[in-house]
């Protein structure tokens, strides 16, 4: 018997296949407005195949959506392709986890269920941090209540609402810079932008603790974190390797192939760094495996 586990976000939809409590594969796409139930069901049916998983083998389908265009879309695809409507996810939704909201039905589906997993798996009280669209602080106390939480731009959309909104500042890379004091406009802005978050992250986590005490847990999920440890090195990679396509130049690709090396020793050098020095990294890093490829490195 196998459930089929969707979420529906913004800007991705997010697909697992479950025996029990094992995950044997999951999906992810783009969230698509103007796709119609069928294409979606063609497409889905089509990852199936490719994994070799039967969709006659799934015996429930559980939806969380955040998105509302789309949910009587995933509704309808599965029940004409898996033959069962969804239990689709909302505060009426018996989880074991009570909503203290002012008013329950506000709530992000997507909110729920990270409290009724992180509840599961590490207890409370908890502060569960989900980096997305929008990155959302979420509070459980002790007893597994959810009590409400915060709710600030992602990084991503914060970064391009800059670029936008402004004549002269570039579209950057969201790594690292060498130093908080930038030396020029592009590390001037990876600093406010990567630090500023940081120090956003750190303070309303403290305020959380402030408000829940000191035995508080914290829980990070989200975003591309999930699949390896250094997503902004590989944006900065793929950037360096497309500029000689862009370019038209053969030679580019000389110190593009350079500077790609130089960010991979540095991703080993950081992450060697992050393993010695923070107890908690080396727990993310079992769970997380790869720095920059999944399933090579």
């Amino acid at each position: 018997m196998l459930l089929f586990c969707i979420d529906i976000g913004n800007t991705n939809v997010v697909m697992g296949l479950y025996a029990g409590a094992d995950l044997l594969t999951h999906w992810r796409i783009a969230t698509d407005h103007r796709r119609m139930a069928d294409e979606y069901g063609m497409l889905i049916l089509d990852l199936f195949e490719r994994s070799g998983q039967e969709p006659s083998s799934v015996k429930g389908v559980i939806l969380a959506s955040v998105v509302p265009p789309l949910t009587g879309v995933f509704e309808k695809l599965c029940q004409r392709y898996f033959g069962h409507p969804p239990l689709v996810v909302n505060a009426e939704t018996c989880t074991g986890v009570r909503v203290q909201y002012d008013n329950p039905a506000e709530v992000g589906a997507d909110r729920i269920v990270n409290a009724v997993a992180a509840y599961h798996r590490y207890g409370g009280p908890a502060c569960i941090v989900d980096f997305g669209t929008a990155t959302t602080f979420d509070a459980l106390s002790a007893e597994g209540d959810y009590l409400g939480g915060a709710i600030a731009p992602g990084i991503g959309i914060a970064a391009e609402a800059l670029f936008q909104r402004t004549a002269k500042l570039p579209r950057i890379d969201l790594v690292r810079p060498p130093a908080v004091i930038g030396k020029n406009t592009v590390q001037s802005m990876q600093s406010g932008m990567l630090f500023g978050y940081v120090g956003l992250v750190e303070g309303l986590v403290a305020r959380f603790r402030a408000e829940l005490g000191p035995g508080m847990k914290v829980v990070a999920t989200g975003g591309p974190y999930r699949y390896v440890r250094h997503p902004g090195y590989v944006g900065s990679i793929l950037f360096q390797i497309a500029t000689p396509l862009i370019l038209g130049s053969v030679w580019a690709f000389i110190p593009a192939g350079l500077a790609a090396l130089l960010t991979v020793v540095r991703t080993a050098l950081e992450d060697r760094i992050l393993l010695e020095e923070l107890d908690d990294y080396r727990d993310y890093a079992v769970r997380v495996r790869y720095r920059l490829l999944p399933g090579v490195w």
